[in-house]
């Protein structure tokens, strides 16, 4: 079922079995050595899945794991926000907390693309912090404070018309921007939220009629589910992408639709087209314990794919998986269109897999109790920052992209 209606081309490159095949072609291209940008070394791969173990044994020494998504950057420095807001609004109904949590939630990862080396983010009591976790408390205030309301006795939202409303100045205040705290991508995340707001009131179908509001995904989803109470993680995917496509700039357009996280590669073939949707599935990711939490069932999480973003990348050079034929491109900046970016992004979604599957042999689990989500949040991720911080004093990823604010 299509949220709205889109040609089958397009329904194709929204589905995680596209991000795959594609990926995968672009892996073999590698493999086959027909790539101008990367060797594979795939003998590498047992030792970066023993570093990817440690970290998980070491984050998580008894296994459990949770799913990969925003709400653990909310607990940054070990402060459960959430919970503590969450502690004062216990009148409210299971279902308006589940539209509250998809209102803060969404927004949150839409704000999520790099930070840059240089931005941090002061809490009240002095505590900094920067790149994902900042972003995440930036925004969590940003949503506590009402910002993201139109409606001043009702704060805890995000609504059609104050995202619509929402300017940069707002973004850098909220977000402690100034010429010493520069945030990179600043204007073009102000205009996501712009854009969001605009592609919430064009689907009364998904998002409301009267009031249109990020959360009311809720109630569209609980319709989709049925008596069941059982949501396909892919549904909501295609929920996501189908109805706010409209809100990444316009880079590639087919059938009138803009792909959004979608760029071309020549080993792609076909229409040498490669969907990734990596916020959009961080965000799928991200939805899953509100839903689950209001009594919906998500279904088929393993069918969404790894995340192709810098620390997932970073992992794969830094652990000497990508080996780059040309190490002049670690000292210089990358457009996210150019071709090596896009094909380093492929490359490690399409080796997210193997590399999950390495790890759950040496943890004796299988895909059903240690599935890719968990391997993402329990190692993956904070393996390869882990691995920066060794490698480069900044922690910075091994290439450099020049951001938009949209994209990483």
């Amino acid at each position: 079922m299509s949220a709205i209606p889109v040609s089958d081309a397009v329904a194709w490159l929204l589905r995680p079995e596209a991000i795959r095949e594609r990926c995968g072609r672009i892996l073999a291209a590698a493999d086959a050595g027909r790539s101008d940008h990367f060797t594979v070394a795939r003998d590498k791969l047992p030792a970066l899945a023993d570093f990817v173990t440690e970290e998980i044994r070491g984050n998580y020494p008894d296994l459990k794991i949770p799913y990969h998504s925003r709400w653990r950057h909310f607990a940054a420095g070990g402060r459960d926000r959430w919970g503590a807001l969450a502690a004062r609004l216990g009148g409210l109904s299971a279902n308006e907390m589940a539209r509250m949590r998809i209102d803060l939630a969404l927004t949150s990862v839409l704000l999520d693309a790099g930070a840059g080396p240089a931005w941090r983010y002061r809490e009240a009591d002095g505590t900094e912090f920067s790149r994902s976790e900042g972003l995440a408390v930036a925004s969590f205030v940003l949503f506590e404070r009402g910002i993201l309301s139109g409606q001043r006795d009702w704060p805890l939202r995000a609504d059609a018309a104050a995202l619509r409303a929402f300017t940069a100045d707002n973004l850098a205040q909220a977000f402690q921007v100034t010429e010493d705290n520069p945030l990179e991508g600043l204007e073009g995340r102000a205009g996501l939220l712009n854009r969001l707001g605009r592609a919430v009131a064009k689907a009364p179908q998904v998002y409301g009629e009267s009031d249109p509001r990020v959360g009311n995904l809720y109630d569209y989803l609980v319709g989709l589910a049925g008596p069941s109470r059982e949501v396909p993680a892919p549904l909501i995917l295609a929920t996501l992408l189908e109805t706010l496509g409209s809100i990444w700039p316009g880079r590639i357009v087919l059938d009138g639709v803009n792909l959004g996280d979608v760029w071309r590669h020549p080993a792609a073939g076909d229409d040498g087209l490669v969907p990734f949707h990596k916020l959009s599935q961080w965000l799928t990711y991200s939805l899953v314990e509100p839903l689950v939490e209001a009594g919906l069932a998500v279904t088929d999480i393993e069918a969404l794919t790894g995340l192709a973003e810098y620390r997932n990348g970073g992992l794969m050079i830094d652990g000497g998986l990508l080996c780059l034929k040309d190490p002049a491109a670690l000292a210089a900046r990358h457009a996210v269109d150019s071709e090596l970016i896009v094909e380093w992004r492929a490359l490690t979604l399409a080796l997210l897999d193997p590399l999950a599957a390495e790890v759950r042999e040496r943890l004796g689990q299988n895909a059903a109790e240690l599935p890719l989500a968990k391997v993402l949040e329990g190692g993956t991720w904070s393996a390869g920052r882990r691995i920066a911080r060794e490698k480069r004093p900044d922690g910075d990823p091994p290439l450099t992209i020049v951001s938009d604010g949209t994209v990483f």
